[in-house]
């Protein structure tokens, strides 16, 4: 199986790598940019076929390594 995750930073967490990007985007010239947020992608695969074990793993996988749960929020997506 296939898995994808995504990690963001929480709404109420200040993004300031995001507000660097956005800044830069409009002094490039690119002024129709609202709100930047930077997060995290990741593919794995999983030697699985069990989609319910694949899915508990992969939140202990998020929760103890892949997201800092204190600050990041996490989905993901398995094919």
């Amino acid at each position: 199986m296939k898995a994808t995750v995504y990690v963001t930073i929480k709404e109420s967490v200040l993004d300031p790598q995001g507000n660097a990007v956005q800044g830069a985007l409009h002094s490039m010239g690119f002024d129709e940019v609202g709100k930047v947020r930077i997060g995290k992608y990741m593919e794995l695969e999983l030697d699985t076929d069990n989609r319910a074990e694949a899915e508990e793993r992969l939140r202990a996988m998020c929760e103890k390594l892949l997201a800092n749960t204190v600050v990041e929020d996490f989905r993901y997506e398995i094919a």
